[in-house]
């Protein structure tokens, strides 16, 4: 049969290149490329650096000083007999027209190598299973000292591995682990258990020496914005935004799984692109052949060829100061599939503790940027010093992992088309004009001059700067870092002040209280989240579930649960009764161990919270419920039934039956169960739908309360 298929797309090619067409296009240089470009009415493509200078490029950052390094992916997509092909190089552009004219070898013989970040005078680099440090320290150009730091990371897919380094304004570095599994272990900590970071993404302090899991999975594309907000890409869907951090859900081991939501597609758009690249061949068919599959076997399941984000890739948050004013803090991903560029913009909802991304009203029926040119992989972005987008183009034929391709449809296609190729461009607007290079020089000023630049009005200086003041650790600085605090105008300076406060040891209770009540709700976001250390802040921080911002009072939320003390237990009954319509904020409280017990119910009884029977109420005390039963705690529960039998709730037959559900099935999941208790557990909740009373009595009996 195999023999058959293979002959039949041989005539199948002999046929249409009699016809004159390939099967699929070849490739056009860097400016016939660009003459293909349809792009956003203002804005225009300039080439920043292409082949031989970079191939492959997938990650280009910048250093203190300007240097841009570029990660090359030039073994994406090989067998393992010529993996380990990847570099990183540095591209300078030496007589200041734009255009990079030199590129150095930093290091090579890299096995996928996918995302990398300045630290310390080196780049810290993704190359799974790895991340590793590498420094040039004899000032050659090339990396002359590694040190493996994380190990353990999956390494079987090139496109879910770890990946996207990003620094974020609280002084943690994220990765994109895709939720693959893992035991992660790190070298200079050669004692610390080693984490399993299945089902989550990464996040590491090199300062603290501090690594943990962190809410995923995110794929190919990372962005945080201004107040620390992550949005990840993941092929299909190309705009999610976490939620709820791990660290929060993860506190709370008894949390049934309908209670552990953390991200959320915050697309009001999806799945819709508008893409002008021809269909190749074996997409097509490949769908063709899935969508037949799914009709023969009746399964409610349909894919697309095109049209619809199927390689969405490389999200990122444009911060820069060069763009018209409205498209600071939009979000650019490319479609590695569909040859564009999609851009979003990012709306604040009242009622919703996440953002919403629209398109542009130019770009209903259009993308911010897309090509006839079906080789543009736009696989990823960066916004440089000079305040300007930079693409990532790895200009292949192809761009899909072999093993999801039918073996005979592999035989139509060579992967190695696009080897020799690689595209870096930068996005201008129009009216901008002669290129004007940039030299920031930053790790060479002092750390005074690094406070300033924390005031500057493109994200990368404010970033950089408070990664070297964080490395330097610099304490004389600290009056100044103070002052930008409590005298700035722009609630972005004083965020970052707040968190270089944080990072030398240098924040107390007092400057969080102040910033707790700041006019902007992004820094008492953020102060709410550095209350947690400081219990003196713990009654302000009760206030805070009254703030007019909802994400303010979802974040209060979160972090009252972090605190041990009694006095949390009536906030978080308050913040449940203003905002526990939404499934957010009772998964926010039921995250911790004092919005989970019998105490909290109590009060909400004594509240009338229960008078209610709607549906989000009875909701939560299932879900709480369950989570007493899985602890199983003989107090816990005997409190719960005493309450469902003598207060208000033995009035309403709904909330009983829930409560006495969630409860068995809780007690269900606790280890140490004996069979014939099961038995009896399934018989009384079979019983409590029709006979809630019933059902508490024969609980009572069975625990002999």
């Amino acid at each position: 049969m195999a023999i058959n298929v293979q002959f039949l797309i041989l005539i199948l090619i002999i046929l249409v290149s009699c016809e004159g067409k390939p099967l699929y296009e070849g490739p056009l240089s860097p400016e016939e490329s660009m003459k293909t470009f349809q792009l956003a009415e203002n804005f225009k493509v300039e080439i920043f650096a292409s082949e031989p200078l970079v191939i492959d490029p997938v990650s280009m950052q910048y250093d203190g000083d300007g240097n841009a390094y570029v990660v090359g992916m030039l073994d994406a997509y090989k067998d393992d007999s010529v993996k380990g092909k990847g570099k990183i190089v540095m591209l300078k552009d030496t007589n200041g027209d734009g255009r990079a004219d030199t590129s150095t070898v930093f290091v090579d013989s890299l096995r996928e190598a996918t995302s990398i970040l300045p630290w310390k005078g080196g780049l810290l680099v993704c190359a799974a299973p790895n991340i590793t440090y590498y420094k040039d320290t004899d000032g050659d150009g090339r990396s002359d000292l590694k040190e493996i730091l994380f190990g353990g990371f999956f390494n079987k897919n090139e496109e879910v591995q770890i990946t996207d380094l990003r620094f974020g304004i609280d002084n943690w570095i994220y990765a994109n682990n895709g939720g693959q599994a893992g035991e992660i272990s790190f070298s200079r900590r050669p004692d610390a258990p080693r984490l399993n970071v299945q089902g989550a993404d990464f996040r590491f302090r090199l300062d603290r020496n501090e690594f943990e899991r962190s809410t995923g999975p995110g794929q190919f594309g990372l962005a945080i914005d201004d107040w620390g907000h992550r949005f990840f890409t993941a092929n299909s869907l190309h705009i999610r935004e976490v939620v709820v951090p791990l660290r929060y859900l993860e506190r709370n081991p008894y949390l049934p799984a309908s209670a552990k939501s953390t991200i959320q597609n915050i697309s009001d758009h999806d799945p819709l692109m508008h893409q002008l690249s021809e269909t190749p061949y074996w997409r097509q068919e490949r769908t063709d052949r899935r969508n037949k599959n799914y009709q023969e076997n009746n399964l409610d399941r349909v894919e697309y060829a095109r049209g619809h984000f199927t390689g969405a890739s490389g999200g990122t948050y444009y911060d820069g100061d060069k763009f018209p004013k409205e498209y600071y803090g939009n979000i650019f991903t490319g479609d590695v599939a569909g040859s564009l560029v999609h851009r979003d913009i990012l709306s604040v909802v009242d009622s919703l503790p996440y953002m919403v991304a629209k398109r542009g009203e130019k770009e209903k029926d259009k993308e911010f940027m897309a090509t006839t040119d079906s080789w543009f992989r736009p696989a990823n972005f960066s916004v440089g010093p000079d305040g300007y987008l930079y693409i990532m183009d790895m200009y292949r034929q192809h761009i899909e992992t072999p093993m999801s391709i039918p073996e005979d449809l592999q035989e139509t296609m060579d992967f190695d088309a696009g080897n020799e190729y690689g595209r870096i461009y930068r996005i201008v607007p129009k009216d901008v004009g002669p290129y004007k290079p940039v030299y920031p020089n930053l790790t060479k000023v002092s750390s005074s001059e690094l406070v300033k630049a924390l005031q500057h009005e493109n994200r990368w200086w404010n970033l950089t700067a408070q990664r070297l003041l964080l490395e330097r650790q610099d304490k004389s600085v600290i009056p100044e870092v103070r002052a930008l605090f409590a005298q700035s105008e722009n609630p972005r300076f004083r965020l970052h002040a707040l968190y270089v406060l944080e990072g030398m040891d240098a924040l107390d209770a007092v400057t969080v209280m102040i910033a707790m009540k700041d006019p902007s709700a992004g820094v008492r976001e953020n102060a709410a989240i550095l209350s947690e250390r400081f219990p003196d802040c713990l009654s302000q921080l009760a206030e805070m579930i009254n703030d007019p911002s909802i994400r303010v009072a979802f974040q209060a939320t979160l972090s009252l649960g972090q605190f041990k003390d009694k006095a949390v237990i009536p906030a978080l009954a308050k913040a449940l009764e203003l905002n526990g319509q939404s499934s957010w904020f009772r998964t926010a409280v039921l995250s911790s161990e004092a919005g989970s017990g019998i105490d909290l119910l109590k009060i909400l009884e004594r509240n009338s919270f229960f008078m209610d029977a709607s549906s989000w109420r009875v909701n939560f005390i299932e879900t709480c419920s369950n989570v007493i039963g899985a602890r199983n705690d003989k107090n816990q529960v005997s409190g719960l039934l005493s309450l469902l039998a003598q207060s208000s709730l033995s009035n309403t037959a709904g909330l009983q039956s829930a409560s006495i559900k969630g409860l068995v099935e809780g007690i269900e999941k606790s280890a140490g169960l004996e069979n014939s208790l099961k038995e009896k557990l399934k018989s009384i909740s079979s019983e409590a739908e029709g006979n809630a009373p019933k059902a508490i009595q024969d609980l009572i009996e069975l625990y002999a309360i």
